[in-house]
């Protein structure tokens, strides 16, 4: 899909994230958003789009290029195939990716039937931070990588409040850690490191207003005997001036030294047996969410787009994360590693 003619994008979804999506689609190069849509039709108009409430009313009307779709899981499934069969080849779709693995299967194979194609909205990976940290893994600044850990600490999840000011949904989600939040990590272990062969969990839930667990540890079993750490605990902060920013704190550690992830952004790098530490990349400064990543995620699905660039995470290879999610769930239940499986 080449030529100097603006894509066509259409967005379905106007609640509290959807302001990142929305603001992205203003200042990109070679696309435009054209309409949004939401039954609430109130918050679809506050866009500055032409706005509709009905899916399928929008997309006979507007013939996008690409459909953005910024609603929960459970709409996920209904709308993609709204779109497939209005037509729609090009769609990002928001993580948690559908309801479950089953229900993430199903749509893939109907989009690939279709000859559609779902990038899954899977936006910390494209985080500047984890783009250094990449790199300078790929660099051997650290040597060989032995582990890895994050720690969650958001700082949201307290009270009878708790996410109700932004994503009051949170609060009735069977599942809420890994399956909303969780995710995020599953996806950016697996692009430092290569997909884990299982995990361990331990999960918990400490604020009882809400129906799912906040708080957590998942242990990574990654290749190359490399293990990573996911510890979460949404009712706890970190040092930072916006909680929102890196979502906690990270380390790589290898044979060579140390990557440090901090609240505000910075990479830094410790060599071992030293005590100085290096920045690799300066403190974040953009105001909005992440380092700018729902940009840079929308404007890498542009670039593949317009010029044939490969993609990442395309829903056939992302249900790789949903296997993982499940297994993550398994393990909890029954206290027992379990292994992903790849198919």
């Amino acid at each position: 899909m080449t030529g100097a003619a603006k894509l066509r994008v259409a967005c379905v979804g106007a609640g509290y994230f959807s302001q990142f999506h929305y603001g992205s689609w203003a200042r990109m190069e070679g696309a435009e958003a054209v309409a949004a849509c939401d039954r609430d039709l109130t918050l679809a108009t506050a866009t500055g789009l032409t706005a509709y409430k009905d899916v399928a009313e929008m997309l006979a009307a507007e013939r996008p290029d690409l459909l953005d779709i910024i609603l929960p899981p459970a709409s996920h499934a209904q709308v993609i195939r709204t779109a497939l069969a209005a037509g729609v080849k090009w769609m990002i779709c928001q993580k948690p990716f559908c309801r479950d693995l089953a229900e993430a299967e199903a749509i893939t194979l109907e989009a690939e039937a279709a000859g559609a194609k779902i990038i899954v909205h899977e936006n910390f990976r494209f985080q500047p931070w984890y783009r250094a940290i990449k790199r300078a893994v790929e660099d051997g600044v650290v040597g060989q990588v032995q582990q890895v850990t994050f720690r969650l600490r958001p700082g949201d999840g307290q009270g009878a409040d708790a996410y109700l000011d932004r994503q009051p949904y949170f609060q009735t989600m069977p599942r809420l850690l890994i399956h909303e939040t969780g995710v995020h990590v599953v996806d950016t272990f697996r692009y430092l490191l290569g997909d884990a062969v299982s995990v361990y969990a331990d999960l918990r839930r400490m604020n009882p207003v809400i129906a799912g667990e906040d708080a957590g540890f998942v242990l990574f079993e990654h290749p190359d005997g490399v293990r990573a750490v996911f510890d979460g605990n949404r009712n706890l902060d970190h040092k930072a001036d916006n909680l929102r920013r890196t979502m906690g704190e990270a380390l790589v550690e290898g044979t060579d030294g140390t990557l440090s992830l901090h609240g505000d952004g910075r990479v830094t790098l410790r060599k071992f047996g030293s005590d100085d530490d290096a920045v690799l990349l300066p403190a974040d400064t953009w105001e909005g969410f992440g380092g700018d990543c729902v940009h840079a995620l929308q404007s890498h699905v542009v670039g593949a787009m317009r010029t044939g660039t490969p993609l990442e995470n395309e829903a056939r290879d992302y249900l790789y994360v949903v296997r993982a999610e499940a297994a993550i769930y398994a393990s909890a239940e029954t206290g027992a590693r379990q292994v992903v499986s790849t198919t």
